[in-house]
């Protein structure tokens, strides 16, 4: 094995040319494309298309964090076709990789490639560590991740590199078991369904991602799913089919001045007839603990295309967003908290706080009747739209601090209001609090709605998104 400093010498040669050294690692396996997985291995890449309305601007900096294949140079190729097997592994030990092609082909099903690594490309576990630099790894079998951290003390460091996924339920980047995952400069494509571009799964752990581009086209396949902490900082990101993240049970996302593009169009299952570009719920498969998530975005943007922005369903979390730019293209709300498929029926709404510091929020919010919602506007934040303006849902509380408004669409509904006597702008509708009717131009004092976590584990309910294609047992979104 060369070292990183010995490979920097070695004559590049490009991915196009014929002259490549090549080295195998298990047996040549046969090219598997599961249905409706996308194209082969050397597929093309995922194309991002401009939105009417977007700005050139906008334009030049997604393709100025995009990396194309061919701008990575490599001196050679490790290949891996073994059902299982790995192209590249650190187990209890650490390596460097650069300027190399991975490629893998091989299948595996189920829990040891979902929670324990095999059949990854490129694998570290046992607090091994690898840092990875100017690579291409490309994956074309089912549930074949491209490079996956696995354990407590185990991490991969990854930089300026390209990584594409063809199979069903093969992601990006992938952290389990309390693993760690750094990654800058990165092009993320992805077209199997279940295949997250930044992806975790049972045990969790912690991931870092800044800058590059991230994209996802298959069915259930947000670009983010969350079952760990995972920060993304200055990278666009785009999904052609699915969400465009989901957390579930006791985790969180940040995004810090991150662009992301959804377009929720295909499901997998009937347990929510909703589409929506921010999902966040608990799913009781046992994959993620029960408690308070979260979801970050300062800076940055949101464009969905299709449905809610946010809908959270049978878990309690925080959503925070500071001077980020939402745009919701779709035909539903703001917000829905509400039941849905998961949990028990009865106790599986939503239970939400809301947080907008100097945020611009458009459209109405839905708390279904076993559902909760405290909305805060801070530091001169502008909410303009209705909540619960059919009268029917749970109980919602509103705090507008000096300076922030709420400008009313619709009548609305909520349980109870802290404002000064500016706040509200009714707009020509009504505002019931705790059923009575307020009075525009006055101050109200209320009282939050109380938010209950369990921290408890979950149980093993079907979880989201139905089933595999071609009979593979229940999987989530993005798993």
């Amino acid at each position: 094995m060369k070292n990183k400093t010995q490979r920097k010498h070695l004559i590049l040669i490009s991915l196009l040319t014929a002259a490549v050294f090549t080295i195998t690692v298990s047996g040549c396996g046969n090219q598997q494309q599961s249905s409706g997985s996308g194209a082969a291995v050397s597929g093309s890449a995922v194309e991002a298309t401009a939105d009417e309305g977007t700005t050139a601007q906008a334009t030049t900096a997604a393709a100025s964090k995009r990396l194309a294949e061919s701008d990575v140079s490599v001196t050679e190729t490790i290949s891996n076709g073994e059902d299982g097997g790995h192209a590249i592994t650190a187990d209890g030990e650490s390596a460097d990789y650069s300027h190399v092609l991975v490629t893998k082909t091989g299948d595996a099903d189920g829990d040891e490639a979902d929670f324990y690594g095999e059949n990854a490309a490129v694998f570290a576990t046992n607090g091994g560590t690898l840092n990875l630099s100017d690579i291409v790894v490309k994956t074309g079998g089912t549930h074949a991740n491209g490079v996956f951290s696995y354990g407590d003390g185990t991490t991969v460091n990854i930089s300026d590199s390209y990584i594409n996924t063809t199979g069903n339920c093969s992601g990006g980047l992938m952290t389990t078991g309390g693993g760690t995952m750094n990654a800058s400069n990165l092009t993320i494509e992805t077209s199997g369904n279940s295949s997250a571009a930044i992806r975790s799964d049972r045990g969790g752990g912690t991931v870092n991602v800044d800058g590059g581009y991230y994209a996802t086209s298959g069915k259930g396949s947000p670009v983010i799913y969350s079952t760990a902490d995972i920060t993304v900082s200055n990278a666009e990101m785009v999904s052609t089919a699915s969400q465009g993240v989901v957390v579930e049970g006791k985790n969180s996302v940040t995004l810090n001045n991150a662009d992301l593009t959804a377009d929720n169009n295909t499901k997998n299952s009937d347990k929510s007839s909703y589409y929506q570009a921010v999902m966040i719920y608990q799913s009781m498969s046992g994959d993620a603990a029960q408690g308070l998530s979260s979801f970050s975005m300062n800076g940055g943007s949101l464009v969905n295309k299709n449905g809610d922005v946010f809908f959270v369903n049978n878990t309690a979390t925080e959503i925070s967003l500071n001077n980020a730019s939402i745009t919701n293209k779709g035909d539903g709300v703001f917000l829905r908290a509400a039941a849905a498929g998961w949990g028990s029926e009865g106790s599986n709404g939503g239970q939400v706080n809301l947080n907008a510091s100097g945020q611009t929020i458009d459209g109405d919010m839905l708390v279904d009747s076993i559902s909760k919602l405290n909305l805060y506007l801070k530091d001169n934040s502008a909410y303009t739209g209705a909540v619960n303006p059919d009268g029917d849902g749970g109980e919602v509380y509103v705090e507008i601090e000096s300076g922030s408004t709420w400008t009313l669409t619709a009548d609305s509904h909520i349980s109870s209001l802290t404002c000064d006597a500016n706040a509200v702008k009714l707009n020509g509708h009504k505002l019931y609090v705790d059923g009575k009717e307020y009075s525009g131009g006055t101050a109200s004092t209320g009282s939050a709605v109380e938010i209950t976590v369990s921290s408890s584990s979950g149980g093993h309910e079907v979880p989201p998104d139905g089933n595999k294609p071609d009979g593979e047992p229940p999987a989530k979104p993005g798993s």
